[in-house]
């Protein structure tokens, strides 16, 4: 390599640490819409879509984006967990990701997926990954380009780690935790209605448990309490002061759930990433705990299953 090519290629890596941190309210882990049009060419970063709703990367993305399936390419398929480090590493791969790439995911809902995207990407260890401070919406609210062609990039080099057990909640560390046994925090981040056990999940999903209510000891911040009117975070001050308010102040252990994981990897990605709380994402969420025999439950609103 000649020296004016590595001059350039490390004045561009410099470039997107320095950029990034300003324009994402001095977090490394976000960027900014502005900040990603104008590294839309850059080689060193690849923009992964992370959305659950059918032909929404089809019909339109941002230029350059590959498409990762959370159904099918971040969970495994036969069992009901992620995606196992062999098949995330070729998949990372195949969307020309190494070990020097700064990886941006976005997606619509809220960015919900692609917070779950990025726990994954945690998980085994891979650096220099950003959301997209406010999502799909926020970039086309403000008329940016999309692309309807598929992106093919030349084949990445990254080399996983193996998944770090220390970001995922298992049911028995719910557990434990709703019974006293371990002195952790438990963050519900549902509406107030799942939290109070008056429904059992949001309308129209298709993921149900035989249990209403919240695990014993949680507090509620609902995952929305800690975004701005156009989806992007609130600055951290007050993202943190919203915690403090319940008792979430970073001094101990906290788990993040929902119903099946998504919107409390968003929560994840607040507590761990923009304030450095140390933070488990408890993926199997309500839809395992509320449907697990033998488990505590609290249920202020007393609907059982059958006078709903």
């Amino acid at each position: 390599m000649s020296w004016k090519k590595w001059l350039l290629q490390t004045a561009s890596v410099l470039a997107i640490s320095a950029s990034s941190a300003w324009a994402a309210s001095s977090s490394p882990y976000l960027v900014s819409t502005d900040w990603l049009e104008e590294n839309l060419n850059n080689d060193k970063v690849r923009v992964v879509e992370v959305s659950v709703n059918p032909g929404v990367f089809e019909r339109g993305h941002i230029p350059g984006a590959v498409n990762f399936n959370w159904h099918t390419d971040l969970v495994n398929t036969v069992e009901r967990d992620i995606a196992d480090k062999d098949s995330f590493q070729q998949l990372l791969r195949d969307s020309g990701i190494s070990d020097d790439t700064t990886t941006v995911l976005y997606g619509d809902t809220n960015n919900w997926f692609a917070a779950w995207g990025a726990w994954v990407f945690d998980i085994y260890g891979v650096d220099n990954v950003k959301l997209l401070d406010g999502g799909r919406v926020k970039w086309e609210a403000e008329g940016r380009p999309l692309s309807v062609e598929a992106a093919q990039p030349a084949a990445g080099n990254i080399t996983l780690n193996d998944a770090d057990p220390n970001l995922r909640a298992y049911l028995s560390d719910v557990v434990a935790a709703a019974r006293g046994e371990t002195d952790v925090a438990i963050v519900d981040i549902r509406s107030a209605d799942e939290y109070n056990g008056k429904i059992f999940a949001p309308d129209g999903v298709p993921e149900l448990s035989i249990r209403a209510g919240h695990v014993p000891g949680a507090v509620n911040v609902v995952w929305s309490e800690l975004v701005a009117e156009d989806g992007t975070f609130k600055p951290v001050d007050e993202i943190k002061a919203i915690y403090a308010n319940v008792g979430i102040d970073g001094s101990k252990p906290i788990i993040t759930y929902c119903r099946i994981g998504e919107r409390s990897s968003h929560s994840w990605f607040a507590l761990n990433k923009l304030l450095g709380y140390d933070t488990k994402n408890y993926d199997g969420s309500w839809t395992e705990y509320g449907n697990a025999v033998g488990v505590p439950i609290n249920n202020p609103a007393g609907t059982v299953w059958g006078n709903i």
